[in-house]
């Protein structure tokens, strides 16, 4: 058991810091595309039913008008996360008529790519630059791979927590920086261990053949229109889903926030020539937001971002500065098409553990060295994770993904044991058994059983994923509803077209003027 872990979760509980773990935050954000009975994407604009895609705070859209958002409030049971995010589907499918939720993080069949529709968000200068940022990423690296869905699950602990355990440690350290630095401390362990959560979660193993073209040399048919790897976990979080070249300069290991905001701010700033020979403005209209490495923050992925609620017109990069860390974002988790909402109570209780002892079990920087094992290791894990006596890098030498994963699940069993005593549950010990469970039988991981029942039905990826898309559909609308959410959701549906109107008809600033002004923001970020 790793020392720091099991010490300061008794130096915790002595002096009941460990109660303001109750008070931990939650939200998820899950993405869906809108598909059509056929299983075709919708081309159609996003229903003026579910409001104004630019300030429904519920109900939004990503890259695509077709690629839905459905954003949880944050709460701090993940229960009533779970519960929020039923409803908002059932919302939503009464506006959506006969249109379908894709359930999976890889998208139906696309024979042309160029049917894909990029969201739009009105007449405003923040919806122009959301547009036109969109039609950048689709420049540089195409709208099929931008077609994929994930889900992020938002966590944060209370200020009492952080108070309490600032004391703990005797830091003499402002709130704020103590905050940032616990939030990057838990952001750095996440990523060393995340390789585990892409095992036990992982739920694209195989995807259409349209996803990759003609370039299918790196996986193998599954059926004539389906491509797979046998031992993949998620091939979405893999080099075939979610990749960018361009970034491989940009080498962030998330030590410090400092450090972080610089590397990204000089990426924001920096010409990339590939980019540049797209253009900015050609012939009058917009073909990206800038030729830099990035347009803007947010196109650098990462499976886990220290994020902060941005003021309005101000850039993610400006809010951290301002004021530091407010929560992280986990971006590793791919829609499972066997749960009903995508993610269950099960897995958002570990991944509850999994940030914590994150958090708990040592706070040494990541070398670049490190760097490199981490990189190897979720290239490895997504496709091959599954493969009989795999071996992961570390520092010391190779080590088994079974003996590392059991090790690792071991450290939690204390944690485990204070949540459930904490909530009066049993749920948390119950959910690391199961993963245990996956550990010593690969079978049982989502990404085995998603291969086994296609295999078994002998259905191509796509038309599998629609049988169970029409299902999801039929199930949740048939579920328990709950009309003060429902009310909820058309109450804010409505609010938020009379908001983007006022937005359109309050902005004074010419666009060409309000970018170079947004764009500031993050070029003095390092300053």
């Amino acid at each position: 058991m790793t020392e720091p872990l099991y010490d300061r979760l008794e130096r915790l509980e002595k002096n009941d810091t460990h109660r303001l773990l109750g008070g931990a935050l939650h939200g998820i954000e899950k993405e869906g595309l809108r598909v059509d009975q056929a299983g075709a994407i919708s081309r159609t604009p996003h229903p003026a039913g579910l409001g104004s895609s630019l300030t429904n705070r519920y109900i939004t859209t990503d890259f695509s008008e077709s690629l839905l958002e459905l954003i949880t409030p944050v709460v701090t049971d993940p229960a009533a996360a779970l519960h929020f995010l039923q409803a908002i589907h059932q919302y939503t499918y009464a506006v959506l008529d006969e249109e379908l939720i894709w359930v999976s993080s890889m998208p139906c069949r696309i024979d042309d790519p160029s049917v894909i529709p990029i969201a739009r968000f009105g007449t405003s200068n923040i919806g122009r630059m959301k547009h036109i940022y969109r039609i950048g990423l689709q420049h540089r690296y195409g709208k099929m791979m931008q077609s994929i869905a994930g889900i992020h699950y938002n966590f944060s602990l209370p200020d009492e927590f952080w108070e309490s355990y600032r004391a703990l440690l005797n830091n003499h350290e402002s709130l704020q920086s103590f905050k940032s630095s616990g939030y990057f401390t838990m952001i750095r362990n996440f990523r060393r261990h995340s390789w585990l959560l892409l095992y036990l979660f992982g739920a694209s193993p195989a995807l259409s053949r349209s996803f990759l073209g003609e370039d299918t040399k790196y996986l193998e048919p599954l059926h004539d229109d389906s491509l797979f790897l046998p031992w993949a976990t998620s091939l979405r979080m893999s080099n075939l889903g979610y990749s960018n070249s361009a970034q491989s300069s940009i080498n962030i290991c998330f030590n410090q926030i400092n450090t972080y905001i610089k590397t990204l701010t000089e990426a924001i700033n920096t010409v990339h020539p590939e980019f540049e020979k797209i253009g900015v403005v050609v012939d009058g209209e917009y073909r990206q937001l800038s030729a830099t490495v990035l347009q803007i923050e947010n196109e650098f992925y990462s499976d886990i971002r220290p994020k902060r609620v941005p003021a309005r017109g101000e850039s993610a990069l400006q809010a951290l500065k301002r004021g530091g860390v407010e929560y992280v974002e986990v971006r590793n988790i791919d829609v499972n098409p066997l749960l009903p909402l995508g993610i269950d109570l099960e897995q958002a209780v570990f991944l509850d553990m999994f940030l914590i002892a994150s958090l708990l079990m040592g706070d040494t920087e990541v070398s670049p060295a490190e760097c490199l094992i981490i990189a190897d290791n979720l290239n490895t894990v997504t496709t091959r994770g599954r493969q009989p006596e795999l071996r992961l890098s570390a520092m010391t030498g190779d080590v088994s993904l079974r003996d590392a994963g059991i090790q690792l699940i071991g450290q939690f069993s204390p944690l485990a044991d204070l949540l459930d005593r904490l909530h009066s549950s049993d749920i948390y010990s119950r959910s690391l058994q199961v993963q245990l469970e996956k550990l010593e039988d690969p079978s049982l991981t989502p990404s085995a059983r998603i291969l086994h029942a296609l295999q078994w039905s002998g259905l191509e990826y796509s038309e599998w994923v629609l049988e169970i898309s029409r299902e999801r559909r039929r199930s949740i609308e048939k579920a328990p509803q709950d009309p003060a959410v429902l009310d909820r959701l058309s109450i804010e549906a409505k609010n938020s077209l009379t908001r983007q109107a006022e937005l359109e008809s309050s902005d004074t600033m010419d666009f060409d003027t309000f970018l170079r002004t947004y764009r500031t923001q993050d070029a003095d970020s390092d300053s």
